[in-house]
């Protein structure tokens, strides 16, 4: 006996909304997975570590390196309010990403090529701004034309003589007419593509660590590594007289519990300064944490390994 079609009708739609759903779900679940030999391409001004890809900056949000967006938008260029790319990371963040063979220095080829290309290139520069000026040049004559001739229409029935006046600019503003070079539109590049190469290649392009490894860099790394891996969330503390901000989560979703200051173990430190920072990180409701990491001879591990870091805790409290 058939069925109601009504009825066959919302188990069929039911079903394959059901098909469908699976497949996103599927699709999302594999969109999200990171691929097996993707290598976040870490760029560098100076020492500064920037990242220029969407994709990267997912994929080290996904591993817990989460930066701050420095460069300005496309569409408000003058506004501070919301920022975009590129990401500026911290040292250690890019130090961990390289540790973890997670992240690659970039080594553009094109900044590596002989004096006669980069003199081309310059030329070839030049030239495109010499062109863009001229046409902004034009452009601007043509409005300033367009304003001029507005107000003579407007001015038509006026019985002063002021419609004389602008029709008179109006026919000398050909030989007038100066545009400035620093009022010029430049197109700047907001984005570098990176490598499109395979692993192989890119692992073969990439630099050396441009940015020399110190001893307080050394002591800094060692303490954002080990909370890290402990699965806290870091980000600088400059503003709080301290190295990190160390939060239980995602910097999104949850504030600061600590600052850390990461000092050597033989670092002498006035008491002054420790009753500043204590006193502060009370006035901002945080406890400050003093990281100082072993040496290997002292935890009596095999030199391979990194000492663990030791953790002292600072709360003011009020003197009776």
């Amino acid at each position: 006996m058939d069925g109601d079609p009504a009825e066959m009708n919302i188990s069929q739609s039911s079903s394959s909304s059901i098909e469908v759903k699976d497949d996103m779900d599927t699709r999302s679940e594999s969109e999200n997975q990171p691929a097996g030999d993707a290598l976040v391409d870490i760029s560098f001004c100076g020492s500064t570590p920037l990242l220029w890809k969407v994709s990267d900056m997912k994929r080290c949000r996904s591993v817990g390196v989460t930066g701050a967006l420095v460069g300005s938008l496309a569409r408000q260029p003058r506004q501070n309010v919301r920022l975009g790319r590129p990401l500026e990371l911290l040292q250690e963040e890019a130090l961990l990403l390289e540790e973890t063979s997670t992240g690659v220095a970039s080594l553009h080829t094109q900044d590596c090529g002989d004096e006669e290309m980069h003199s081309e290139a310059v030329r070839q520069y030049e030239a495109g701004l010499e062109s863009s000026y001229k046409e902004q040049c034009a452009l601007a004559l043509e409005d300033k034309k367009t304003v001029l001739k507005k107000i003579i229409n407007e001015k038509e029935n006026a019985t002063d003589d002021s419609g004389n006046v602008i029709r008179d600019r109006l026919n000398a503003l050909d030989q007038a007419f100066r545009f400035p070079w620093p009022a010029m539109a430049v197109q700047l590049c907001t984005a570098r593509a990176g490598f499109s190469h395979c692993p192989e290649e890119r692992s073969f392009l990439s630099t050396d660590w441009p940015v020399p490894r110190d001893e307080r860099l050394n002591t800094r790394f060692c303490v954002y590594r080990d909370l890290r891996n402990k699965g806290f969330y870091l980000t600088s503390a400059g503003k709080f007289g301290g190295d990190f901000l160390v939060y239980p989560g995602d910097p999104l979703r949850f504030h600061a519990h600590f600052i850390a200051l990461c000092i050597s173990m033989d670092e002498e430190i006035p008491l002054c300064d420790i009753l500043a920072i204590a006193r502060l990180g009370s006035n901002v409701k945080k406890t400050v944490l003093l990281c100082s990491p072993q040496s290997r001879s002292e935890t009596g591990k095999d030199e391979s390994v990194e000492g663990d870091v030791v953790y002292s805790s600072l709360q003011w409290s009020s003197m009776v």
